[in-house]
């Protein structure tokens, strides 16, 4: 079974739009680890618009599954996750006030950062994971760092599984036959939603793990977080 990490930034935002703190976003945590979720995904940023640091802090007590942090290894990202010590540290690009997510790391053109990046959080004893496009050559980039997983950007297989396309999800299939081959573990994130997991995770050789957010908590909004959280984990069976 692929398991089910729950990223909370949703969650955190709508809490700093109001101040306070409501929702609870440790509480929100520890729920959705009781609802069955086998893993938690902080992405702070730089600004702290809405993970914040002191929040990845507050959840290490409280995560007792997997805790994933997600982030471009700039010299505070890096300071954080080793104070924290997660399971996983997954490595993405993003540039400083992105909205989001938009493209996996050139493992071939930064492979000597990364591999000393890399070197650092697994001397601490953290799993690392490198947030790629699903093209041959970053993959094999992405072996020659040292990295232990990738995070395949999902984006693209979304948006064309939307318009009907299915013949979206190839380049993901092969890009995972070749990281077996090469023995990197696999994980997957970026606009997976019910909608279209079960097909994507059908249809992916090995994959380890999933972090689903911003589709899960809008999804939530209607069918409620508990149901959601489990209608995820049946379809990743």
């Amino acid at each position: 079974m692929t398991k089910l990490s729950v990223n909370i930034n949703k969650i955190a935002t709508l809490r700093n739009a109001r101040g306070g703190n409501v929702p609870d976003l440790l509480k929100v945590a520890i729920d959705i680890q009781n609802f069955g979720g086998q893993g938690i995904t902080i992405h702070p940023r730089p600004d702290e618009r809405h993970i914040r640091y002191q929040d990845a802090r507050d959840l290490k007590a409280i995560v007792h599954t997997e805790y994933n942090i997600e982030g471009n290894p700039q010299h505070n990202f890096i300071d954080l996750v080793l104070e924290c010590k997660p399971t996983q540290v997954t490595l993405v690009p993003d540039a400083i006030g992105a909205i989001t997510s938009s493209a996996g790391w050139d493992t071939v053109k930064n492979q000597s950062y990364l591999t000393e990046v890399i070197q650092e959080f697994q001397r601490n004893g953290i799993r690392t994971s490198i947030f790629v496009d699903p093209i041959q050559n970053m993959i094999e980039g992405a072996k020659k760092t040292g990295t232990d997983r990738i995070e395949l950007y999902t984006e693209a297989f979304a948006h064309e599984y939307a318009l009907g396309n299915k013949a979206g999800i190839y380049p993901y299939v092969a890009a995972a036959q070749l990281a077996n081959e090469l023995g990197l573990g696999i994980n997957a994130g970026h606009d997976l939603s019910l909608d279209n997991i079960q097909f994507f995770k059908q249809n992916i050789p090995g994959l380890l793990e999933v972090s689903i957010g911003h589709a899960l908590i809008s999804e939530a909004l209607y069918l409620g977080l508990d149901n959601v959280v489990n209608m995820y984990l049946n379809k990743l069976k």
